[in-house]
């Protein structure tokens, strides 16, 4: 049987602190052994809470408590030192999207650790049971070749992530063109819960085409707070040469004269007089499982069955079990395309990017 993977984690805040839960979650996958904090006082609290040793440093985290990888879960301002502290000693990371703030930033990040392929990203929104599901009709050519992909659920370099792996993009020039507009809205609920405030406020929402070449598109569609406010539904859309999926339904052509529209099914145990506990089985289209959730009995909710998926396919990679789950060049051109996104929001030109020194890496 295969032992748990174990971890360090870099920082304590409210990323590191759902990171960590989840992994108390599945022990057998799973083991935390230590973490990294800037603050004493960060320190006691973090040892308390997640009973492991805390450290002053990620260096002495490394020496001391030897985790099979390293999470960095710190802004992304100072994340890139940390990471090229980590690789220079040899440990395996998995950073916190995104990798660095800005280009400039990026550059010199893969610059340093790029050839030496230490270090993944936590990108975790594609491997959503929903969006696993998709993924995988999309990968069996169910609606023929995909084209084009709407998202309209999460933001920045997450809405990019799904777009690029449903459109199986690379790392060429892309170009961008976006606007904003700004509309009343009531906003109900935030990460700190029910705002218990009605009134209607102005909200921006930022519309982006996404043009990826070689015939490929996305549409971003994002309104503040779309994460949270459940007055906006999360739509995705992918259409494809035979077909399109939107949402969980699915069109395509079948056969000649033939055209089907099926959906794709949740199994939820917990309901009525299932007793087996409140969790997610599988999904299925057609009567076949399309996608199966490996964390059956932990009771995880669909962000942890992501967080969860991310660290122990990255526990695999680090002691060379498995493939790599999300390379820095993925995580970096995703975090590129959102930056152009943002910039032509903001300044309402068209903004073409180049193709980067991780693009080979994406081309292999």
């Amino acid at each position: 049987m295969t032992t748990a993977g174990t971890f360090g984690i870099v920082g304590s805040g409210y990323r590191a602190q759902i990171l960590v839960r989840v992994a108390k979650q599945v022990p057998e996958r799973l083991q935390l052994v230590g973490a990294a904090v800037h603050r004493p006082e960060s320190g006691e609290k973090v040892a308390q809470d997640w009973g492991v040793p805390a450290y002053l440093a990620p260096e002495e985290l490394v020496r001391k408590a030897h985790p099979d990888f390293v999470i960095t879960c710190v802004p992304r301002t100072v994340n890139p030192d940390i990471v090229s502290t980590l690789v220079e000693m040899g440990v395996p990371v998995l950073t916190e999207t995104p990798p660095a703030l800005d280009l400039p930033a990026m550059r010199a990040l893969w610059a340093t650790v790029g050839a030496g392929q230490k270090v993944q990203v936590a990108e975790q929104y594609h491997l959503y049971p929903g969006h696993a599901a998709r993924s995988e009709l999309v990968h069996r050519g169910v609606i023929g070749r995909a084209g084009s992909v709407h998202v309209s659920s999460t933001h920045g370099y997450h809405a990019v992530s799904l777009m690029r792996r449903l459109l199986g993009a690379g790392a060429g020039p892309v170009s961008v063109s976006a606007s904003v507009f700004t509309s009343p809205l009531v906003d109900p609920l935030t990460r700190q819960g029910w705002t218990d405030d009605n009134t209607e406020k102005q909200a921006r929402t930022t519309l982006a085409t996404v043009d990826f070449g070689d015939g490929l598109s996305g549409l971003y569609d994002f309104t503040d707070n779309q994460w949270h406010n459940q007055l906006r539904f999360r739509r995705i859309l992918i259409r494809g040469s035979r077909g399109e999926i939107t949402d969980d339904s699915v069109v395509r052509l079948a056969g000649q004269r033939t055209i089907l529209r099926s959906e794709l099914q949740r199994y939820q145990l917990g309901y009525d007089l299932n007793m087996d506990g409140y969790d997610t089985e599988h999904i299925s289209f057609e009567g076949e499982v399309v996608y199966r959730n490996e964390f059956l009995g932990a009771r995880l909710m669909d962000d942890e069955i992501a967080d969860a998926a991310i660290m122990t396919a990255t526990a695999a990679w680090a002691r060379d079990e498995g493939p790599a789950p999300y390379p820095l060049a993925e995580g970096s051109q995703d975090h590129l395309v959102s930056l152009a996104i943002d910039e032509a929001a903001s300044t309402g030109h068209k903004v073409t990017t180049g193709a980067e020194a991780w693009a080979n890496e994406l081309t292999k």
